[in-house]
C-alpha cells in the first residue's frame, strides 16, 4: 500500500514554515522600490557635493526630499534585513547561533532605521 503514495506525502508539513514566498516577494518589492530611490538618492547627494551644512539641511528639510529619504532608508534597512536573514538561514546550521544572529541582524536593522528616520525628522522639522 505504501508504494502507491506520492512524494507529496513525504514533504507535507516540512520546509520553510510557509514564509519563504513572503520573504521572496518582500525582497523583490523592496529591491524594486530601491531602484528609483537609489537613483534619486545618488542625484540628491551629488547635488549637495560642494554644499555647506545649512544648504544640505535646507535640502533635506524640503518635504519631498525628506519623504523620499525616509522611504529610501526604510526600504534599504528592510531589504538588508531580509537578505541577511535568507543568507543566515541558508548557511548557519547551528540553531542557537542562527537565532542569536537573526535577532542581532533584526535589532541592528530596526535600530538603524529608527535612528536614520529620527535624524531626517529632526532636520526636516528644524530641530537640528
Amino acid at each position: 500500500m505504501n508504494k502507491f503514495r506520492t512524494p507529496l506525502k513525504n514533504v507535507r508539513g516540512l520546509g520553510a514554515a510557509k514564509t519563504g514566498t513572503e520573504h521572496f516577494v518582500l525582497q523583490r518589492l523592496t529591491a524594486t522600490a530601491l531602484v528609483p530611490l537609489t537613483i534619486w538618492f545618488l542625484v540628491f547627494v551629488l547635488s549637495l557635493l560642494n554644499a555647506d551644512y545649512v544648504t544640505a539641511a535646507d535640502a533635506v528639510a524640503k518635504p519631498w526630499n525628506a519623504i523620499l529619504l525616509v522611504g529610501f532608508l526604510v526600504a534599504m534597512f528592510w531589504h538588508a534585513q531580509i537578505g541577511l536573514q535568507v543568507i543566515l538561514e541558508d548557511y548557519i546550521h547551528n540553531s542557537l547561533l542562527a537565532l542569536a544572529l537573526q535577532t542581532t541582524v533584526k535589532f541592528i536593522a530596526v535600530l538603524g532605521a529608527i535612528i536614520s528616520v529620527f535624524a531626517v525628522a529632526r532636520i526636516a522639522l528644524g530641530v537640528a
